[in-house]
């Protein structure tokens, strides 16, 4: 393995990886399903319990979706991410990246 650039791209490297659209049962509809599908992505959306022809989901990608609603909600325990004091976009952002390694420490 050799140290390289920073700016070095590997063309084997997909740019569009995104697969899975994950969803709460508010977006089950079938308008909203069918819309997911026609851009190219695979919903993931646990249907109701009333629903008369329920649909197979993928149950492991389903719980990865309450993983990333609890990163936010740590991530809004910031007081700087919650009230948006920074008036540049870069500081903001710089910040919720500030936020996202105190968090990757945390798990640590």
């Amino acid at each position: 393995m050799r140290l390289r650039v920073g700016n070095f791209c590997f063309p084997s490297v997909s740019v569009n990886t995104l697969t899975y659209m994950l969803m709460d049962r508010a977006y089950e509809g079938n308008q909203t399903r069918q819309l997911a599908l026609d851009l190219g992505y695979i919903p993931v959306i646990l249907p109701k319990a009333n629903r008369l022809s329920p649909w197979e989901y993928n149950r492991v990608m389903y719980r990865k979706r309450n993983e990333i609603e609890r990163l936010f909600r740590r991530l809004k325990g910031f007081r700087r991410v919650f009230s948006r004091f920074d008036k540049l976009d870069v500081v903001f952002i710089s910040f919720i990246h500030c936020a996202f390694i105190v968090e990757a420490l945390r798990l640590c």
